[in-house]
């Protein structure tokens, strides 16, 4: 069902961004003292009362756009009143009524929905006598409010609810079974992808390089379930940051990334992998977050290579991501863009998997004799026991005799050897090494793992996730690894 929508709209630098920051109580949309930081709609859902509404940042109205993005930036602006059930028109009440201000008010007026007056800046008591200036606007007694300070919030909240048309049914949203976030370098596509996935006009599409600067979470519908997309500003090396705009854009970009179930990185097919690109998987990977190299505008460079070919070159570069798969689509045309939504949830799927604990000492007694650790410090390196302690990240926990007597290449080894042999075939698994306790009860014995077994049968494996061995067949029959000729 859909929700109420409620539209923040205004001139620049009124607070509008502030607004929606405060009502949400958490940091959403950029907020800094240049006019027309916000270009795209920035939304979020609030629950108020024992209600739900989708409540909508947009952009200064009357604001002439640097990168020549200003019809770009109205047309959003347009979608959302057309879009919005209540419209809050945002004024600033210590530089009073200024004629950009009368300007807003004439296109709502035309508009036909019910509109708020919020008088946004009023952080003291004594500021509030100013509002009598906005009774010219035709639109009542103005809402003082101060974002900044959070006054009046309560008093908003209530008018907002008190404007909004009753729903028969109305309920919370439906949960959210996955999100997605989209990184990569400036002009590799992630807003037209997101466009695609939202089957509409949802992003500003632009040659111009950092045309999106915040971090927008797009919710749109599949096959009855709910899913987010964050789409992120394009990220640049760090000492070509040239303000603090950028400088948010990178951080809110480093979040995004931290939120999502899954990471899609994107590449233009026709550019070299860059130090940005290292870096951000580099970032993907020590947060532990599923991934896919998604190689974006291949329409335009499948005539002078084929996936196999970039798929070596992207190997080459990668070196320890040799797991993470490929995609290849073209997010102008929509080519892939749903194949690459269900490759997604198949990684999700992956990283949210279990392996008991029979199984996995199974698996690690099996590695273990296939390739002991190599003597270190006069010691041999032993394995107790393993358990799985967690999913998202798959967490694998190795009681041993000593942490220090297993060196970085004998645990990647451990962990190509579970990634070949567990459920967890492309995703990236956290492995603790702990010195094993004499008290520690749960333990089983102070000795190695028995003696490991002859063959593994991946058949008995057990798992207590909808993850199947039927599924995990699937993958490894999957010989081209998630590459797709387009």
């Amino acid at each position: 069902m859909r929700l109420p929508v409620v539209v923040i709209v205004g001139r620049p630098n009124v607070g509008k961004s502030s607004l929606l920051n405060c009502l949400a109580g958490k940091r959403i949309s950029i907020v800094d003292p240049t006019a027309g930081v916000t270009r795209d709609r920035v939304a979020t859902i609030i629950e108020a009362k024992g209600r739900f509404f989708e409540l909508v940042d947009t952009g200064g109205i009357g604001i002439e756009d640097h990168d020549d993005l200003t019809a770009e930036v109205e047309r959003q602006i347009q979608i959302a009143i057309d879009q919005a059930d209540l419209i809050l028109f945002v004024v600033d009440i210590r530089t009073g009524v200024v004629p950009l201000d009368e300007e807003v008010n004439r296109r709502l007026r035309s508009v036909g929905k019910p509109v708020i007056l919020v008088a946004n800046k009023c952080d003291v008591p004594e500021l509030e006598a100013r509002g009598v200036e906005f009774y010219s606007l035709g639109r009542g007694a103005p809402l003082p409010f101060s974002a900044e300070q959070r006054r009046h919030k309560e008093e908003l909240l209530d008018a907002i609810i008190a404007a909004l048309p009753m729903s028969p049914g109305e309920a919370a949203p439906p949960p959210v079974e996955m999100k997605l976030a989209i990184v990569g370098r400036r002009n590799t596509g992630k807003s037209t992808f997101i466009n695609a996935l939202a089957q509409t006009e949802r992003m500003i599409v632009s040659e111009v390089a950092g045309t999106t600067r915040d971090s927008v979470d797009v919710r749109f519908e599949r096959d009855g379930k709910v899913f987010v997309a964050i789409d992120t500003a394009g990220v640049r090396r760090r000492r070509s940051i040239s303000g603090d705009i950028e400088f948010y854009s990178l951080t809110r970009a480093e979040r995004s990334i931290r939120r999502a179930d899954v990471v899609l990185l994107f590449f233009d097919a026709r550019l070299r992998v860059s130090k940005v690109d290292k870096q951000l998987s580099e970032y993907i990977i020590e947060q532990y977050k599923p991934a896919i190299f998604v190689i974006n505008k291949w329409d335009l460079a499948k005539d002078q290579l084929t996936t196999e070919q970039y798929a070596d070159y992207m190997r080459a570069m990668f070196p320890m991501l040799d797991y993470v798969p490929m995609a290849f689509i073209t997010a102008k045309k929509s080519k892939n863009v749903w194949r690459l939504l269900n490759l997604a949830q198949h990684l999700f799927k992956q990283a949210s998997a279990r392996l008991s604990t029979g199984d996995l000492n199974r698996l690690i007694q099996s590695a273990y004799q296939a390739q002991p650790p190599p003597l270190r410090q006069n010691r041999h390196g032993k394995i107790y026991y393993a358990t799985q302690a967690a999913a998202n990240p798959p967490t694998i926990v190795l009681f041993t005799n000593g942490p220090e007597l297993f060196d970085a290449s004998y645990q990647r080894y451990l962990l190509k050897y579970l990634r070949d042999h567990s459920p967890f075939r492309e995703i990236p698994i956290k492995l603790q090494l702990r010195a094993k306790k004499r008290t520690d009860p749960a333990l089983p014995t102070a000795e190695p793992i028995a003696p490991p077994l002859k063959e593994l049968d991946l058949s008995e494996l057990t798992f207590q996730s909808e993850l199947t061995t039927e599924d995990i067949e699937k993958v490894r029959r999957r010989n081209d690894r998630g590459l797709w000729d387009i």
